[in-house]
């Protein structure tokens, strides 16, 4: 395995989901599709040619409660 090349094609996938997750994410907050004042948020990673699945949960506010600056 090259190295170099993995964690260079690594890191441009990181780059674009990242990017893209954040677009969304702050799309549907900004659009007012979120339901309460949290967003609870789960990114599921897979591979199709590998045994990989690791899974993220968080809950974000979207900080417009009581006691939140706007």
């Amino acid at each position: 395995m090259d190295e170099d090349r993995f964690n260079i094609e690594l890191r441009k996938f990181l780059k674009e989901v990242g990017v893209t997750s954040q677009r969304e994410i702050e799309r549907v907050a900004r659009d007012g599709l979120v339901q309460g004042g949290t967003l609870k948020l789960r990114m599921t990673l897979t591979a199709e040619n590998a045994p990989l699945e690791h899974v993220i949960e968080r809950t974000i506010s979207l900080g417009d409660g009581p006691g939140s600056a706007s």
